[in-house]
């Protein structure tokens, strides 16, 4: 199985080609991204130097156009579609069906992945972005357990790539509303979910406090470490109970499953993580890279290394169990 990993800055990148990198995926400085945060990303200028960097090291590099078009302003998006496959990009990641449209009639030969923005999560679905835009690959929502995968394999004409390791987003991506509900930024439309710009932290007490707009999103005690705000991993009141009501702020990790995702018949396997920087790419990929290789018992050893570098030192399976309250 492939090895698709991040890279939010052009160090990051170099450092996942180096690491062990099958494929690396990127995105421009702008709202065609689904991580257009500040200084992060690529100009064309960059995504032209690190697709070169790639190309000689036999790695390719997927470049994600994966928000959804603004009404009048679709030239952006087709702009870096056109300056993507200038650059060379082995696939463009998108979820704009209208955007798919655009590149499979005025770039026919470039390869298209289906984001996990566009939500496709059934073989209906998968089967007409295959059909009507020539579609070669999906990202599946991370909303379904192996033995879907493994149902849904069956049942489509193209690839299937899952997200393995790093941040958990617990919505159904692509339809998420919470962040923009409390910040007036979309992750869909804007590319921001939980901008940095709308987040705040206060002392009460004895208690930190964080804050996303306008909304109290957790209470961390003296001694607890504080996560970052965002809604679907707040704390929230429920009835006589105060807990996370939606998911616990830890890390996704499947890595011990991937025997089971590749008899499920799984193509490559995800990293998230553009937002993070170059010393947690090249730490990451290699661990990973050496643990597709590995015997089981040599892979615990490896994957355990990696705990550390999770979202409050803890990881879960997600929905790839379905163990979610």
């Amino acid at each position: 199985m492939e090895l698709i990993c991040p890279a939010g800055t052009p160090a990051a990148f170099r450092e996942a080609v180096d690491a062990g990198a099958d494929a690396v995926y990127c995105g421009f400085r702008d709202e065609t991204n689904a991580r257009n945060f500040p200084g992060l990303n690529f100009s064309r200028e960059e995504l032209a130097e690190a697709i070169a960097y790639a190309k000689k090291r036999g790695v390719q590099t997927f470049v994600a156009l994966n928000t959804f078009m603004r009404a009048g302003s679709e030239d952006i998006w087709y702009r870096g579609a056109a300056d993507a496959v200038k650059a060379g990009a082995d696939a463009l990641i998108l979820a704009d069906f209208g955007l798919m449209a655009h590149v499979a009639e005025n770039h026919p030969q470039q390869r298209i992945h289906v984001s996990v923005q566009a939500s496709a999560s059934n073989a209906d679905a998968v089967n007409f972005l295959v059909d009507a835009f020539g579609a070669k690959r999906v990202v599946l929502p991370r909303t379904l357990t192996i033995a879907d995968i493994a149902r849904l394999a069956r049942q489509i004409r193209c690839e299937i790539e899952i997200f393995v390791f790093g941040g958990l987003c617990v919505m159904a991506e692509g339809r998420c509303s919470l962040s923009s509900y409390a910040t007036g930024k979309s992750p869909n439309m804007n590319g921001v979910c939980s901008p940095a710009s709308h987040v705040r932290y206060r002392q009460d007490g004895q208690e930190l406090v964080s804050e996303l707009g306008d909304y109290t999103i957790n209470r961390f005690p003296a001694g607890e470490a504080a996560g970052y705000p965002t809604l679907c991993k707040g704390r929230f009141e429920i009835a006589d109970d105060r807990s996370y009501a939606f998911e616990d702020p830890v890390s996704l990790d499947v890595m011990d499953q991937i025997d089971a995702l590749r008899e499920a018949g799984v193509s490559a396997l995800k990293i998230e993580g553009r937002q993070r920087g170059k010393a947690y790419v090249a730490e990451v990929v290699s661990t990973l890279h050496r643990a597709l290789a590995a015997s089981a018992e040599e892979r615990g050893r490896l994957l355990s290394r990696l705990r550390l570098l999770s979202e409050g030192q803890r990881t879960t399976v997600g929905a790839y169990e379905k163990r979610w309250r």
